[in-house]
């Protein structure tokens, strides 16, 4: 799949998961060290927020707003995963007192199932997946310009039909 980077041309190989996939599972940690996997998101809906990196200013906003939304919204479930470390996201997180469930993932591990590391930055595409009860796939936004923000309303909407 082809992407941009402020206007530069990125390669995201591999074929994601689509809309109405199971989402695939995977086993990433918490900023305690807790893990969590896809199964722990069953039962309500959930919006997975994918992003390259917590410190630079998209990312940022992007956090914030689903962090703002997930503390109005508690019968939707927030993750934000990202592959800065452990360090990184809770320096951040208390920087900007954000508290929603932040993953770490700087291995890339996701990327086996998920396919969301771009070759020419070795960081995540800007994703957004919104899972229903059942972990399947109801919205997918692949954002085609990683600098731009995601389409907030549409994965907030998506979610809240499944409520």
């Amino acid at each position: 799949m082809k992407l941009t980077k402020k206007g530069q041309s990125v390669t995201l190989p591999g074929t994601q998961p689509a809309v109405g996939d199971m989402a695939p599972d995977f086993s990433l940690a918490d900023i305690k060290d807790k893990k969590h996997s896809v199964t722990d998101f069953l039962g309500k809906p959930t919006i997975l927020s994918i992003i390259p990196d917590i410190d630079t200013r998209v990312c940022a906003i992007q956090t914030k707003r689903f962090n703002m939304e997930a503390s109005q919204l508690k019968d939707i479930n927030f993750a934000t995963i990202s592959d800065n470390t452990k360090e990184e996201q809770a320096a951040w997180c208390g920087q900007e007192g954000v508290d929603m469930l932040m993953l770490h993932d700087p291995e890339n591990t996701l990327n086996e199932n998920y396919h969301l590391l771009i070759n020419e930055t070795k960081h995540y595409a800007r994703v957004i997946f919104v899972l229903d009860k059942n972990g399947v796939i109801q919205y997918r936004e692949i954002v085609p310009e990683i600098s731009q923000e995601p389409d907030y309303a549409k994965a907030l909407a998506a979610a809240k039909r499944l409520r």
